[in-house]
């Protein structure tokens, strides 16, 4: 196994916008695609659709990575992956550890997607005495008592928590202080990390929530052209949520 920090490389990314950041996933998935069949070139408007951006939005996040296409041809695909992968840091090899092997857990474990990507699990851990050794797709559940360990003998600079709420803080705090510094938590919780540290929530109760209130929105827009009357008016009124204020729908 490999010995001491991964150091991350040089990049230009700095000078790129956080909201072109988050798309350049969706760019990389779609030319990806059509990588795999092997589809030589693409136009702005095509991979916009495919992204499900805009193209004018596709063409100006691209500049920033200096890739203007040519009038006529396109975009060369196997190019774009390459210039994209490199600006994402997928040209090498990033170890994961996973914290938290219950149904969740195993779940990320077994995802086939991690080592195509450029991420390759390096080990799964998990707080239950009677999970040590178990194997959990191919690779044995090893202990929280050694989770320094493991991140300091894998280089491990990436960490992503599947615990319950109440065990994820212990648990980001530990990643932290062996040196881990991105953090993708899957907890239903919000994680206090010091500055340095990146964290990314997904939070899949939230965002069915979001799809429960556009479906309601929608029911309500079909019940009005039932019967002639005016949809609802959206608006916001003083309930607080734990997210803040609670969208309701008011009367017109």
């Amino acid at each position: 196994m490999a010995t001491g920090r991964t150091h991350r490389p040089a990049t230009r990314s700095r000078g790129i916008p956080e909201a072109t950041v988050a798309r350049l996933p969706l760019y990389l998935r779609a030319l990806t695609a059509l990588s795999e069949r092997s589809v030589p070139t693409v136009s702005s408007e095509e991979l916009a659709a495919a992204a499900g951006v805009n193209s004018a939005k596709l063409r100006k996040d691209f500049s920033y990575l200096g890739s203007y296409g040519t009038r006529g041809v396109g975009y060369d695909v196997e190019y774009l992956v390459y210039q994209i992968s490199r600006e994402l840091g997928l040209t090498q090899d990033w170890p994961v550890v996973i914290v938290g092997i219950g149904n969740l857990g195993a779940a990320l474990a077994n995802y086939g997607g991690f080592a195509s990507r450029g991420f390759r699990v390096a080990a799964l851990i998990d707080a239950d005495p009677a999970m040590a050794g178990k194997p959990v797709a191919g690779m044995p559940v090893q202990h929280t008592d050694d989770l320094e360990r493991i991140i300091s003998d894998n280089g491990v600079s990436i960490g992503v928590i599947a615990t319950p709420a109440g065990a994820a803080q212990q648990v980001c705090d530990r990643l932290v202080a062996a040196g881990v510094t991105s953090i993708l938590n899957f907890a239903p919780t919000v994680l206090s990390v010091p500055d340095g540290v990146d964290v990314r929530k997904v939070d899949l109760s939230i965002e069915l929530q979001i799809l429960a209130f556009h479906e309601q929105r929608k029911a309500g827009e079909d019940a009005a052209s039932d019967d002639g009357a005016p949809a609802p008016a959206v608006a916001k009124d003083h309930r607080k949520g734990p997210d803040g204020d609670v969208p309701a729908v008011m009367p017109a």
